[in-house]
């Protein structure tokens, strides 16, 4: 597609539609000039109405916590902003693909939708980035691969985690060996600002098995382990419990009276225990519960190897005072490396992976966050569930190959994946 603009479409315009609105804008702004947004696509008109002017269309979503960095928060940036032609508006992504209006499209919506739109997509000749999870189970996940691979067509996870300066200089610091052998992991904590029985991010259906596949496992696991795997290698056998601790869950308004509840049967905290394809191994905890004071890790965690750790931004080496990690990877990383991580110094994670889909679209390739790593970031969430499931350790390869799937067979049963 080189010398001709990517048309592109986004499908479901919910909560983190301002956030990759932002990336798109920062890209037009840095020069990147490739792309133009030509559809919007949400089963509400007025969902994607919204997005398109500022001062015009519907009103803007409410805030969804009080967390200042949530990207689910951006209010502020609009389609007409950064471009001045008006996206075509779709209540249905299929008419959207018969009328050839796109040729790649970022997919916004609940995961159980991720597998279909996709799916119809890659049918139609058409490029697909979706935000994480990457789809519901990892059965739909390696129908998408195969589909687009058969098809020449680019396919990507929106894991902007990865696209971090904090992440990349993590790996940098661990995969340039300063800390020696890697040797143990751990990460995670009890409590957040859904604890301990909001509703997360105002949306039921993270707490729903066959919407979301898992709960946290999921939603933020596929995080977790994305930057676990980036940083620290493959995980190669989990053996872990997951539990629902709060069955049901609520938004409260102003006054504190229930204005929206979900009957919970996804989990909402794990303990994993990992073994790493390295030997180091690890202990994962999360929980979006949790009563009184929450329980966190430094931020990151901790990992260590035979020569020091890892943990709050600095490295420990033994003899040595602390660095800061983001000042050794500024002072000391190869140019060609950050100017490959941060093109035209964009530090916008969104922008950043945004553009890795659109530049993989125009060079005829997968992105780095593609769809095999998409499957490879559920997997170990998806093996926590089966392990607890099943009462023993699971293999994540097993995972991946389809190989295992008794917690997953009722969701593939639901949406008919074969």
């Amino acid at each position: 597609m080189t010398g001709s603009k990517i048309r592109l479409g986004i499908v479901s315009c919910g909560y983190i539609t301002g956030a990759h609105l932002r990336g798109l804008k920062i890209l037009r702004d840095s020069g990147y000039g490739q792309f133009e947004l030509t559809a919007l696509c949400s089963r509400k008109a007025e969902n994607a109405e919204r997005w398109i002017e500022r001062g015009k269309g519907p009103a803007p979503l409410p805030q969804v916590s009080d967390w200042p960095d949530d990207p689910l928060n951006v209010r502020d940036v609009w389609v007409r902003d950064f471009q001045p032609n008006t996206p075509r508006v779709y209540t249905d992504h299929r008419d959207m693909l018969r009328d050839r209006a796109v040729d790649a499209i970022v997919v916004l919506s609940a995961v159980s939708a991720h597998y279909p739109i996709a799916s119809d997509a890659l049918d139609y000749g058409v490029h697909v980035f979706m935000e994480k999870p990457f789809t519901i189970t990892a059965r739909a996940a390696m129908r998408l691969i195969e589909k687009a691979a058969a098809r020449g067509l680019s396919l990507g996870v929106a894991e902007n985690l990865r696209y971090q300066e904090g992440t990349r200089a993590n790996g940098w610091v661990i995969q340039s060996g300063m800390l020696g052998k890697l040797q143990m992991v751990v990460m995670g904590g009890i409590g957040s600002v859904w604890s301990p029985d909001h509703i997360v991010a105002r949306t039921a259906w993270r707490h729903l098995m066959n919407e979301a596949g898992g709960g946290g496992t999921m939603d933020v696991g596929a995080h977790l382990f994305d930057k676990l795997r980036y940083e620290c290698g493959e995980i190669e056998e989990v053996s872990a419990l997951a539990r629902t601790i709060e069955p049901d869950r609520y938004t409260r308004d102003a006054n504190g009276q229930v204005a929206a509840h979900v009957a919970c049967d996804a989990d909402d905290t794990f303990f994993a225990l990992l073994q790493f394809a390295n030997g180091a191994i690890g202990n994962v905890v999360f929980s979006w519960a949790g009563h009184g004071e929450h329980t966190q890790f430094d931020a990151g965690g901790a990992i260590y190897g035979q020569k020091g750790c890892l943990k709050g931004g600095r490295v420990f080496i033994a003899g040595n005072d602390p660095k800061d990690v983001l000042s050794l990877f500024r002072d000391q990383a190869d140019r060609s490396v950050t100017n490959r991580f941060f093109p035209h110094q964009i530090k916008d994670s969104f922008a950043l992976e945004l553009g890795e889909f659109l530049s993989a679209i125009e060079a005829g390739r997968q992105p780095e966050t593609s769809g095999t790593e998409g499957l490879k970031d559920i997997a170990p969430g998806l093996a926590i569930l089966e392990s607890s499931l099943l009462h023993r350790p699971v293999r994540v390869a097993d995972v991946e190959a389809c190989r295992i799937e008794t917690y997953q067979q009722a969701i593939n049963e639901r949406w008919n994946i074969t």
